[in-house]
């Protein structure tokens, strides 16, 4: 079947565009829904880095919380008091290093450390209470010191030795989002400061957080910081969207001290000296957490407003996901698939990339494609399509253009070409109209239309003029 259009001049071409505009709003919309039902009763800790909470788009960060806590999600929160931390010691002439992570500091410093947390955990809560929502902060923490190690003495700086899940599960249950402030007691009620990202880590392992997102101002993992493997998709801005505990490492690898390429730019250069670093440490982090049980782990831009719902309720969201598996993958089509696949193929049709399918098509010839799911929703397909036992035709490539930039489609193709291996196909070849050079990029090469079988030429519309390309594999 060729493809068509309807006349109408102008006025067809506003009513299309108005039509597409419904669609995208429409698949926004299932988005959100689709998501809401996959997350309800999800347990998420959120740490917040204490510049955010300081800055001037934190009460839109609460008022999205609140939103999460409303969608049904079981939210915990880990504020961050890093800087407030500094500022307090500073302000009263106290000395401290960082070591390991750990802030090792004298014994009189303690009490302003528990002032800076706890004040800093009460703008949290404060917060949260003008959103109607009820915030408890607690001492759920028990902690060891971290003692002597390798002669340096870390005096008051602790380690989680175990957490109240069964109060903490009782607050949770009653409806309210209990708030953890960095700071732990013994069993003898001796305070010991703890580093609240390691606390938000320990904490979602330890619960089997569904989610563990890490709030932070400027945090980007894109190729303007960070040098980003070949393997590792894209999204149109050149930020990660998603890695995967593979991709990770091979980050981790190229990334091992930062580029002085791209933090000599004028741009760049006025960064936080340890942005580099504590990127990177998050991504460590991310990976224990995954490893451990945790099935998401999210890096986030707190600079930006709305990352959060867009993030949870998005496929790609607004930050960089990191995950062991479970998020995307190939498989094959099935019948319930069909609506959502004329849905995905039209945007291509309308462009004249695609021939049209019908139901009726799909119907008959579903057996042949694959679909990319993620998170439950269809977003590519392709179909291979055998002729005879030598060769076969990859059509009805569709990707959808929210995920267009992360590498979907040449995977697709890839797997559909193993495919054709495994049943001894000696080659395979795409008829196409606009995406030639798309297809020479994966090794296809130009071929005539009499190499085609002798089925696929009958169907061939010389006034529509696809071109052949073949690959020998």
């Amino acid at each position: 079947m060729e493809s068509f259009s309807l006349g109408g001049g102008n006025a067809a071409a506003v009513a299309g565009s108005n039509v597409a505009s419904i669609q995208d709003k429409a698949e926004r919309i299932r988005d959100v829904i689709r998501y809401i039902k996959k997350f309800k009763n999800a347990a998420v800790v959120i740490h917040i880095d204490d510049r955010v909470i300081d800055s001037q788009l934190f009460s839109n960060h609460i008022r999205d919380i609140s939103l999460i806590h409303e969608a049904g999600l079981r939210v915990i929160i880990v504020p961050g008091a890093h800087q407030m931390i500094d500022d307090i010691l500073t302000k009263h002439g106290i000395q401290w290093k960082i070591k390991d992570g750990a802030r090792i500091t004298p014994p009189e410093a303690m009490p302003l450390i528990k002032t800076a947390a706890f004040d800093v955990s009460n703008a949290v809560m404060t917060s949260l209470a003008g959103e109607h929502l009820t915030a408890v902060i607690g001492n759920w923490v028990r902690a060891r010191g971290k003692g002597v190690l390798s002669g340096i003495d870390y005096g008051s700086a602790g380690e989680i030795d175990r957490i109240d899940d069964s109060t903490l599960q009782t607050v949770l249950d009653n409806g309210f989002i209990p708030i953890f402030p960095c700071i732990g007691w013994s069993l003898n009620g001796k305070p010991y400061n703890i580093s609240s990202v390691q606390l938000a880590n320990q904490l979602s392992i330890h619960i089997k957080a569904d989610k563990l997102f890490y709030l932070l101002p400027n945090a980007e993992l894109s190729e303007k910081y960070f040098n980003i493997p070949s393997e590792i998709g894209l999204s149109s801005d050149g930020c990660i969207p998603a890695m995967n505990v593979k991709e990770l490492d091979s980050f981790l690898s190229v990334n091992k001290k930062p580029d002085k390429s791209k933090f000599n730019t004028s741009e760049n250069k006025n960064l936080d000296k340890d942005f580099f670093e504590n990127i990177i440490s998050m991504v460590k982090l991310a990976k224990k957490a995954v490893t451990s049980g945790v099935t998401r782990v999210h890096i986030l831009n707190g600079s930006l407003e709305g990352t959060l719902p867009c993030e949870i309720f998005s496929d790609l969201g607004s930050g960089t996901m990191i995950y062991y598996s479970n998020y995307g993958k190939f498989r094959a089509m099935r019948r319930e698939d069909i609506p959502a696949v004329l849905s995905l193929i039209r945007p291509f049709v309308v462009k004249k990339i695609l021939l049209p399918r019908t139901e009726e098509m799909l119907e008959a010839t579903y057996n042949d494609y694959i679909v990319y799911e993620l998170d439950g929703a269809v977003r590519a397909c392709a179909a291979l399509h055998i002729y005879d036992r030598t060769q076969a035709e990859i059509a009805g490539v569709a990707v959808d253009k929210s995920c267009a930039h992360i590498g979907i489609g040449p995977k697709m193709i890839e797997y559909l070409i193993e495919k054709a291996r495994t049943i001894s196909i000696k080659s395979v070849f795409i008829l196409t109209t606009q995406t030639a050079d798309w297809f020479e990029k994966l090794g296809f090469v130009s071929d005539t239309i009499d190499s085609l079988p002798e089925e696929r030429r009958k169907l061939w519309n010389p006034k529509r003029g696809s071109k052949p390309y073949r690959l020998e594999i």
